[in-house]
């Protein structure tokens, strides 16, 4: 999977693909990093055929924190 240009187009702008053995710890680590920054958001998972684990990508501004909750 590429990486958009845009994605990554200035400083603190990042793409980080995780990978894990089950969804429920990739769906806790894309919650944690909601919580530390503004990201994409709880992505789609995704298993790749003959390879161990699951995966996903988020994108992530780490300049900016989630704005706290109403």
């Amino acid at each position: 999977m590429q990486i958009d240009e845009q994605n990554i187009a200035e400083p603190g702008l990042v793409v980080l693909d995780i990978t894990a053995a089950d969804e429920d710890t990739v769906r806790a680590v894309l919650d944690g990093l909601q919580q530390q920054w503004v990201t994409s958001g709880v992505t789609p998972v995704w298993r790749t055929p003959g390879e161990a684990g699951v995966r996903a990508r988020v994108y992530a501004d780490v300049r900016r924190r989630p704005d706290p909750p109403a």
